[in-house]
């Protein structure tokens, strides 16, 4: 994600009122860093991240942009620390391997609170979601049946923003 989807992440989290955000794929903290100043001092994000290196990358980039405080990293697979850690968020944010996005919308909506957005990253794969350029690959076909979960559900309303490489934004009904 770039700085306009950060952005968007930020206006999408203040808009809700959103002070607890949980993430399914965080890496060294790009995305938490956006959440972070969106829910403000006393807001709490939960980041899931398998790299011990990149947990070190974010405490110093989230530490230096004076927001780590916020932020707590679980290092463990993205949809088990939600199982685990379970609760209600305000929003829930996705950006793991693409090849598991299926399996996050049930997972999604049972731990969002009603009118929490959910929002993922990647969703337009470079095209190769399209029909004619499917190139037969796992993460291009996670992606298409996690958009055809995501648009089927009746829990959600969604709609997809074509900024960058497409970013879903579905709310929690």
């Amino acid at each position: 994600m770039g700085p306009l989807v950060g952005r968007s992440l930020i206006v999408l989290t203040r808009a809700i009122g959103a002070r607890r955000v949980f993430e399914l794929g965080s890496g060294y903290g790009y995305s938490a860093l956006h959440f972070a100043r969106a829910v403000g001092e006393g807001g709490e994000v939960h980041c899931t991240e398998l790299s011990s290196d990149n947990v070190d990358l974010a405490r110093d980039f989230l530490g230096r942009a004076g927001v780590w405080d916020r932020v707590t990293y679980h290092q463990e697979e993205a949809t088990a620390a939600l199982r685990r850690v379970g609760g209600t968020w305000d929003v829930v944010y996705n950006d793991i391997d693409k090849a598991g996005y299926p399996e996050t919308v049930d997972l999604a909506h049972a731990h969002l609170r009603p009118g929490g957005p959910f929002i993922s990253d990647n969703v337009l794969w470079s095209g190769r979601i399209l029909p004619g350029e499917d190139d037969g690959k796992p993460d291009t076909a996670g992606i298409r049946e996690y958009t055809r979960r995501l648009f089927a559900h009746p829990g959600f309303q969604t709609f997809v923003n074509p900024t960058r490489d497409g970013v879903s934004v579905s709310l929690r009904v």
